[in-house]
This record gives C-alpha cells, sequence and structure tokens, in this order.
C-alpha cells in the first residue's frame, strides 16, 4: 500500500488506525472517520443513537473531540415510512448532541435494506493523538465495555435472549466513550483502539502489528455481557466470526481448558464497543479508580503486554 507524502498527514491509512487525521497548525488537527452499520434493532430511534455512538467512537479512540457531523444513509423508501428515517436521525442527532458534535447535513440514497452511519470531523492536538500502536513492555491494558453484542443480537432474531439481558446489551452500546477518553486524557496513554467490527481479537491484534510485543489476556478478567458465553455453548454465532478468526489464527495461542465460547467471545464482532488502553503499570489502579468514579464501571485491567515470544496474543 502506497504512503502518504503530504507531510500534514499525521495519520494515515498505512497503520489500520481508527481515523485519519491532517494537521492545521501546530495546535490543531482534524480528526476524520466514517462508518455504518445495518440495524441490530428494530426501533428507529435506538438504531439511530447505536449507529451514531459507534461512529463517533473512532474520534475518542484517537484523543479527539467530535465537531461536526454528517449523516450517510441507505434507505428502501418504496417499503419504509418516511417517518422512520426520521426516527434514525432523531437518535443520531440526540448522541451527536451529547458528544457536543453539531450535524451539519449529509447524503440519502435508496438501498434494500436500512444503513446508517456518521461521517464525523473531530479535533485534537497533534502532539496528544492516540494511535493504535505505541503499547511499551510492562504495560497494564484497559478494557471499558463488556464483549458479547454481536452473539446477543443474533440470539435475539431467534428469541433466545431474556429481555433484561438485552436491555443490558442496548446501555452497553448506547453509551458514548466520551467520558471513558476523557478520564484517561489526564493519564499517559501509550495505545488505544475501540473495539468494533473485528471483534477484540481482531483489534488487539492491530495494536500489535509490526511490533516484538505480545498482549498476556486473562480470559477470567475480560467482561462479558450476561448470556452471551450461553448463546455460543447454544450454538449461536455472527456471520463474521470465521472471518475474524481468519484473520488472528496465526498469532493467537489458548492455555489448555479454555472452551469454545470464551474462543469465540474473542472474535465476536462490537457495534460501538470499549476502549482497549495499554498504560504505564504504575497508573493502572489510578486509571481504574477515575474510570469507575465517573461511571465506566465496566472498566477493567484484562492482561498486561511482554515482549514478543510465542504468540503475540496470549489468551490464559
Amino acid at each position: 500500500m502506497p504512503e502518504n507524502t503530504e507531510k500534514n498527514v499525521l495519520v494515515g491509512f498505512e497503520t489500520s488506525d481508527d481515523a485519519g487525521v491532517y494537521r492545521l497548525n501546530d495546535e490543531q488537527a482534524l480528526v476524520f472517520t466514517a462508518d455504518f452499520i445495518t440495524p441490530p434493532v428494530d426501533d428507529p430511534f435506538l438504531f439511530g443513537q447505536i449507529a451514531a455512538a459507534n461512529s463517533l467512537s473512532d474520534i475518542y479512540a484517537m484523543g479527539g473531540k467530535p465537531l461536526s457531523c454528517l449523516n450517510l444513509a441507505g434507505f428502501p423508501s418504496d417499503k419504509l415510512d418516511h417517518e422512520i428515517l426520521t426516527g434514525i436521525i432523531s437518535g443520531a442527532l440526540q448522541k451527536i448532541t451529547e458528544a457536543g458534535a453539531v450535524l451539519l447535513g449529509g447524503h440519502t440514497t435508496d438501498n434494500k435494506e436500512p444503513i446508517f452511519g456518521l461521517a464525523v470531523t473531530g479535533m485534537v492536538h497533534p502532539e496528544k493523538i492516540w494511535r493504535n500502536r505505541g503499547a511499551q513492555h510492562g504495560d497494564q491494558l484497559i478494557l471499558t465495555k463488556a464483549l458479547g453484542s454481536g452473539v446477543l443480537f443474533n440470539a435475539n432474531l431467534k428469541n433466545l435472549v431474556s429481555a433484561k439481558a438485552l436491555g443490558e446489551c442496548l446501555e452497553s452500546i448506547v453509551l458514548l466513550n466520551k467520558t471513558a477518553a476523557e478520564v484517561f486524557s489526564n493519564f499517559e496513554i501509550h495505545a488505544v483502539t475501540d473495539i468494533t467490527g473485528f471483534g477484540f481479537a481482531g483489534h488487539a491484534m492491530e495494536m500489535l502489528n509490526g511490533s516484538n510485543l505480545s498482549f498476556n489476556i486473562s480470559l477470567d478478567a475480560i467482561p462479558i455481557m450476561n448470556e452471551a458465553t450461553e448463546m455460543y455453548e447454544r450454538g449461536v454465532t455472527t456471520g463474521v466470526n470465521q472471518t475474524n478468526r481468519n484473520l488472528v489464527a496465526n498469532n493467537w495461542s489458548f492455555l489448555e481448558g479454555s472452551t469454545p465460547a470464551q474462543q469465540e467471545l474473542m472474535l465476536d464482532p462490537q457495534t460501538n464497543g470499549g476502549l482497549l488502553v495499554a498504560v504505564t503499570e504504575d497508573q493502572t489502579s489510578s486509571i481504574l479508580k477515575a474510570l469507575h468514579d465517573a461511571g465506566c464501571t465496566a472498566s477493567t485491567q484484562i492482561g498486561y503486554v511482554s515482549n514478543f515470544i510465542d504468540s503475540k496474543l496470549c489468551f490464559r
């Protein structure tokens, strides 16, 4: 893949970072991202909230603050009432406003099924950009949200998930990563990504590509959404688990005794998942306390970074 040569391109496409960054001056850089999803739920307003939160997350993962948004919508206008599209946009606007950003417009096209997301522009100081690379030996790994939304949404289509578990899942994925990012901004951060479609393992591997490091993960420490493990044990999965497995299969290992469900949860595609952050060991306790005090109660220290030995992703 060719490299960007423009000197003001601070983050391009070469490292699979969560967003691109373009320097305006010594104090300001713009952060750019775009994303859209298909509906995980039937409620239009809730779909809009989820899709917007998911799109905004990439700005937070770069250490930026969202400024402006454009709607990206595909809609089957010959099948669904226009009120449904209005509901989707209303839900998105609620999250955009919560993020402190503004909606400037957007683009809608005909599509066989609804899709919705945002193109988001944010701002960050050029010297305070968070990258998905940069973890160091001895760093501790913090994850801010539980895993399992992908399988829960699929299982819900089969009426297998309880209303309580689904409600808890929805509460997690409509929660902006804003508060967590604000907490992390007060500490020394070495590497960050948000967990979305490639699953925990896929996004963790992106943080390790090109390094001589290994992530050592405690499976028991990773927060898992209620009933997600049960759904995999019952044979439910998602359409991308196998694809995600193919991305990491040569670079991960599990201790004997780990279950198939535990492995599948590491591949489970997330919508607006949490931030995975590498921080110095001496700050870890303070960061976790600050996160919990701020309401990010699922945040957990799940592992540590070491020099590369056998496998880059080691689950224990």
